[in-house]
């Protein structure tokens, strides 16, 4: 180790930097700047040395070339144990930089403004700072760096304790964490410019991310599985990471889980109030309504005993109507627009039913992303959905009248967010009967009919993909449903129409498919 005794600052984010700098002028160190860093030094009365004074060459370019010099780059890679490089150093005259403290140009806050300038987003590209700190950086057992002001307090002391030279270990974790740094920096650079790509296909060649951990959760989706979330950089969807937590204990893994699956299914409905219950990362409870109340009271009595310990999703405010209907159940969470305030003092009264408000007209964006061993599944979001139910066609002899073409709307809706194998009853404004999970669509059907606390006779079946014999149409014959909406397209369809036909059920083709695994 080797004392330091010079050191070159040139931070965009000026957070604790004059009281840092201060403590380094104590100890006796010299210190270069540069710009905007150097005006903030000089004004709280700090000794520094302009980085042009320095090199003995003016910044130029509109701040473009300030660092790339080798009095800075070579007082950086020179290594001290070397006598080659020392002979050369001092045959150029370049000093030691011992220490560096970087961090560089703000272009994530940059381009998350909305509606930011390409080239103003460019000129938020740092060329300098990342050379300065990936050099340093390659050099860690001589030179001290640093991108986060949280590690000030840490240098100074031991800067202090260690007759002002810095442990290995301390050296070693600040370089690592430039690496780390520089490598999200020039992810987001890449993702944001792909926006502007024109390459074919919709997925990049290389898949490359930078998510930023927001917390450890107390664990995963068992007690002994640990877990964290983390927030995608330069989202600008529907974020549930962004929620405003109103009240509540810490959210969990399954937490977010089902309130992920709640988000997605009750934005499927915008032209009025509807309500969703999710229990298991499945919709045990789904209905509509004119008043956000009423919606919430027919959810819930689809599955009572399901609905316990649930996560309720409202696509309006909560009032305080809703909340006393909710009050006499627990739940875990409650997501919305937002909150009345004689709701939420209503609600206050169990201080641990999580509160989130978010702004859920937003619509998500990006990929689905699922971890495979060895790899990762990539694809488009399922956006699917059918604008015009009547323009469905028609495979049975019967059409379906006005009432059930408006309770299949509502069955093709849910099903898209239940897990396959997804058999729902609904009526036109509430789900009735859930089928969900089974190895066979036939059984689903059956599970949604045992499910069900009211009879099936005058409800429609939506299924997530096609039936692929009779017997789940006369199955679901049998228990009274009189139209269903389905893919299609299995080679027993013929089949399948028949039985409908026979049953005097009126059958539409979507020709799309919503598998959910």
């Amino acid at each position: 180790m080797a004392k330091v005794e010079r050191a070159l600052i040139s931070v965009s984010d000026k957070t604790g930097i004059a009281e840092f700098a201060k403590e380094l002028g104590k100890l006796g160190i010299e210190i270069i700047s540069t710009g905007g860093t150097a005006t903030t030094l000089s004004a709280e009365k700090i000794k520094i040395t302009e980085v042009s004074k320095y090199t003995g060459f003016p910044e130029m370019l509109g701040g473009r070339l300030k660092t790339l010099h080798p009095k800075i780059h070579g007082g950086l890679l020179w290594r001290r144990d070397n006598p080659q490089d020392e002979r050369e150093i001092k045959a150029n005259q370049i000093k030691s930089i011992d220490m560096v403290v970087v961090n560089l140009y703000p272009f994530e806050q940059t381009v998350s403004k909305p509606d930011v300038a390409f080239d103003e987003a460019i000129e938020n590209i740092d060329i300098g700072g990342p050379t300065m700190l990936r050099a340093a950086s390659k050099n860690f057992r001589d030179v001290v760096v640093i991108v986060d002001p949280a590690d000030y307090e840490k240098i100074i002391r031991e800067l202090k304790t260690q007759d002002g030279e810095v442990g290995y270990d301390t050296k070693f974790y600040l370089a690592q964490k430039v690496f780390t740094h520089t490598a999200r920096y020039d992810t987001l650079i890449s993702n944001y410019l792909a926006r502007y790509a024109k390459t074919e296909g919709a997925f990049p060649q290389y898949f490359t991310q930078s998510f930023r951990k927001v917390a450890d959760l107390r664990y995963g989706e068992n007690p002994h599985q640990r877990a964290a979330i983390y927030k995608e950089p330069l989202y600008n969807g529907l974020s549930l990471v962004d929620a405003r937590i109103l009240q509540g204990k810490e959210m969990s893994y399954n937490n977010y889980l089902d309130s992920g699956s709640a988000l997605d299914l009750v934005r499927e409905f915008k032209d009025q109030p509807a309500a969703v219950i999710i229990k298991h990362n499945n919709p045990c409870g789904v209905a509509t309504a004119d008043r956000i109340e009423e919606a919430y009271v027919k959810a819930y009595e689809i599955d009572p005993l399901s609905a316990f310990g649930g996560v309720i999703a409202l696509n309006r405010d909560v009032n305080s109507a809703t909340a006393k209907e909710i009050l006499k159940l627990f739940v875990e969470i409650i997501i919305a627009p937002g909150f009345d305030p004689e709701a939420l003092a209503l609600l206050s009264a169990k201080p641990n039913i999580r509160l989130l408000a978010l702004d859920i007209a937003q619509a998500p964006s990006g990929f689905e992303i699922r971890k495979i061993q060895g790899g990762l599944l990539v694809q488009e979001r399922d956006t699917g959905m059918i604008t015009d139910i009547n323009s469905l066609k028609v495979a049975t002899k019967r059409k379906p009248t006005d009432d059930e073409y408006a309770a299949l709307s509502f069955a093709w809706k849910v099903c898209k967010h239940m897990k396959s194998n997804a058999i729902i009853y609904t009526t036109r404004d509430r789900a009735v009967g859930i089928g969900v999970g089974q190895t066979s669509r036939v059984d689903s059907a059956k599970l949604g009919a045992m499910k069900a606390l009211n009879s099936l006779k005058g409800s429609v079946v939506g299924s997530d993909a096609f039936f692929p014999n009779r017997d789940g149409i006369d199955y679901i014959s049998s228990v009274g449903v009189t139209a269903v909406i389905q893919p299609g397209g299995s080679i027993k369809d013929n089949d399948v129409i028949a039985a409908a036909d026979e049953h005097n059920m009126a059958m539409v083709f979507t020709g799309m498919r919503h598998f959910k695994h």
